[in-house]
């Protein structure tokens, strides 16, 4: 599986590193007066992640145009759930259990099933280019923050679940193909790494966005 995503990953790169002649001098030439809300999107996704079991993804993004030359700054929310891998919750029994005094009586921890969620915004720049076949081609990068939640039987009301109960800033790094299906919806996917302390995913998302504003000088089809 992560040969095939990095195959994906190095398949959307290439795209995006394709000259496009004039089309993609077009989309170099103009500046901030292109920034703007232009238009809404609604996405699926699926990742694999380090600390938890591999789970779908939902969420939204709004396209505000270019800031700059070639540059488009995309903010988004997104949202998944997913169970802690068992090797992680006997991590936490094991490092909880060190706290308490062997001879004290207690029964060994056992947290049973962790549950794990996270909210996350999102604020993307992607560098966009035009490629053969009327398709648009991006990578970026962007900055996140993550709103995390856990849940379990056994964990609730104690410091473990505030321990899961966290805020993590995170970094991203994404390649993608996007595809004009008329001035006013498009498509596209792209395969996203997420980098949040010692919790890592790779994903790959797909979408359909609403256009409410105009396209910019090389977009079209």
């Amino acid at each position: 599986m992560k040969g095939m995503l990095s195959g994906l990953l190095a398949l959307t790169l290439g795209f995006a590193l394709v000259p496009a002649g004039g089309s993609a001098q077009s989309l170099a030439d103009f500046d901030y007066e292109y920034l703007s809300l232009r238009g809404l999107s609604l996405e699926w996704g699926y990742i694999w992640p380090t600390r938890v079991d591999p789970t779908y993804t939902v969420g939204t993004r709004i396209d505000l145009g270019y800031l700059g030359p070639g540059l488009r700054i995309v903010p988004g929310l997104t949202y998944w759930s997913s169970s802690m891998k068992q090797k992680e919750v006997r991590k936490l029994e094991e490092r909880v259990g060190e706290l308490i005094d062997p001879n004290s009586g207690y029964d060994p921890v056992a947290f049973g099933e962790i549950d794990w969620s996270d909210l996350v915004l999102s604020l993307d720049g992607h560098f966009v280019w035009s490629v053969p076949f009327d398709l648009l081609s991006f990578v970026g990068a962007g900055v996140s923050a993550h709103i995390m939640n856990g849940e379990g039987s056994a964990i609730s009301g104690t410091f473990v679940e505030d321990l899961l109960d966290s805020f993590f800033a995170g970094v991203n790094f994404h390649a993608g193909l996007e595809y004009p299906v008329s001035d006013l919806f498009r498509v596209y996917g792209l395969g996203r790494y997420e980098i949040l302390g010692d919790l890592r995913y790779m994903e790959l998302r797909m979408g359909g966005q609403f256009m409410f504003g105009p396209s910019a000088p090389g977009e079209g089809r």
